[in-house]
């Protein structure tokens, strides 16, 4: 048994602790069974912005005649590109292998681990098959993986995770996706631009139904004028033959279902199956966390029903010693929730006192096209909460950086009667960009209209949309005439 003061399980964000660790004097264990870096570095938003950028370039010289230039794409060397960015990440990845190597603190464990006792793990596959490990202090980071929903003959399909989708080096001719969220929009949008047809089955009513949702109303307007987009189908079967994959969807009823002894009732049989074929499957259908390989129950670690890490405010689990953070904690599956997870932490274990973590104005972006970003609370559930409040857009085309861009797209500001702000939403250029001042006024400004309102802006760059969206005349919640005040 090899005796450590701190064992990480999973090399992404958790490294960030292990690395304060280390600098305290502490022993440390860090065991990773895929490539070092996480889900982020390896097979997530690195690699996938970076492919993203590059359709992004190929998009506006795509756009150069509506600016009056006359521009033609003779050639892309697809399969260039994603050997590039693959092999960029891959050396990144290889470079924190090398440097846990040969630090004297840290000490690399190649397989994946599990609990067979209170904060000890044993390592089986890798070349430290066998290795047991145990810790004063264990950090569970261990990420999650691609959920692949019940799809009958799913198994017998060669189908497509994001992490393989980012690897292929042709682009398929028509690449079908099973899932509606920000990886089928922003794998979509890659693959959209590089050439292939795509069809999009999504099981909500919208794109992107995590966003705000006049947001994801109008990113599914968007989408479906460019692809094949079917929302409110729930994919129930698929199959293939002669290099064709084809998917049978259902409609899905938001609703929850009707119970008859415990089971759910099948679907009313005048809905309309539909049918669509493709050369190519993607399955982006959410991601499930990596417990269920730890055994969990050996070390006292809780999970909720869908197998997320239970904790406290602290980051602390049902498990004396045993704290997680990151994806597998379920709070906000995004790299800098993790990072800013990681900060808190590393502060609870090794500061003074316990804080609990901050999540207020935690933002997202999606880097599809139209770009969407968004900070703090969403109008629908506001409405739900039968919260007062006032809401107010405005439009980039009314700003003259947007209309020399001939863009469309809005930012849409939530705020209470008393003008602080609630939340913000954009769809349009730069929009995870734009939401930034938003999130510093509400985390460390006074949280209220007037800090972005009074703030000089820059004329006529494209923030003015957003300090004009929080100007000017808000409408009661609920009143949607609010579109029309300029």
């Amino acid at each position: 048994m090899d005796e450590f003061d701190f064992l990480v399980i999973g090399s992404g964000s958790g490294l960030d602790v292990a690395n304060v660790a280390a600098n305290q004097g502490q022993s440390v264990a860090v065991v990773e069974k895929g490539a070092l870096g996480g889900t982020c570095l390896n097979r997530g938003c690195i690699p996938s912005k970076m492919l993203l950028y590059h359709a992004e370039v190929l998009e506006t010289i795509e756009r150069a005649e509506e600016f009056g230039i006359d521009a033609s794409v003779s050639n892309v060397e697809f399969g260039d590109i994603v050997r590039g960015v693959n092999e960029d990440v891959s050396g990144n990845s290889e470079s924190i292998r090398s440097g846990l190597r040969s630090s004297s603190s840290h000490e690399l464990f190649e397989g994946e681990a599990r609990f067979i006792d209170e904060r000890t793990v044993e390592i089986s596959g890798g070349e430290d098959d066998g290795s047991r490990l145990r810790a004063e202090t264990v950090l569970v980071a261990s990420g999650t993986r691609p959920a692949i929903p019940p799809i009958d003959g799913i198994e017998e399909i060669d189908y497509l995770t994001s992490t393989e989708a980012l690897q292929l080096e042709e682009p398929p001719d028509h690449l079908v996706i099973v899932g509606g969220g920000y990886i089928a929009a922003e794998i979509g949008q890659f693959f959209g631009t590089f050439g292939s047809d795509v069809t999009i089955v999504g099981r909500r009513s919208n794109l992107l139904p995590d966003a705000d949702e006049e947001v994801a109303a109008a990113f599914t307007e968007r989408y479906a004028d460019r692809f094949d987009v079917y929302t409110g189908y729930e994919a129930i079967a698929a199959s293939s033959s002669d290099g064709e994959v084809t998917v049978e969807a259902r409609p899905y009823s938001e609703a929850p279902a009707v119970r008859n002894g415990g089971t759910a009732e099948s679907e009313p049989e005048d809905a309309n199956p539909i049918s669509v074929t493709g050369d190519a499957l993607l399955v982006a259908a959410g991601r499930v966390p990596n417990t269920d390989t730890l055994n969990v129950e050996a070390a006292g670690i809780e999970t909720d029903e869908r197998g997320f890490v239970e904790t406290d405010e602290y980051l602390r689990t049902t498990a004396d010693g045993v704290w997680a953070l990151g994806d597998v904690v379920g709070e906000y599956l995004l790299k800098h929730s993790a990072n800013h997870e990681a900060r808190a932490v590393a502060g609870n274990i090794y500061g003074d006192d316990l804080q609990p973590v901050d999540y207020t104005a935690m933002p997202f972006a999606v880097f599809a096209s139209p770009e969407v970003a968004g900070v703090g609370a969403r109008e629908q559930e506001l409405r739900a909460a039968d919260d007062e409040y006032a809401t107010r857009i405005y439009r980039y085309e009314d700003t003259a950086r947007g209309d020399a861009m001939k863009v469309e797209g809005f930012v849409k500001v939530l705020i209470d009667l008393d003008g602080e702000i609630l939340g913000c939403h954009i769809i349009g250029p730069e929009a995870s960009n734009l939401i930034q001042e938003v999130v510093v006024a509400m985390k460390s400004g006074s949280g209220s209209v007037r800090d972005i309102r009074d703030a000089v802006h820059i004329h006529p760059a494209l923030s003015e949309v957003v300090q004009r969206a929080f100007s000017g005349q808000f409408s009661r919640g609920g009143d949607h005439d609010h579109h029309h005040h300029g």
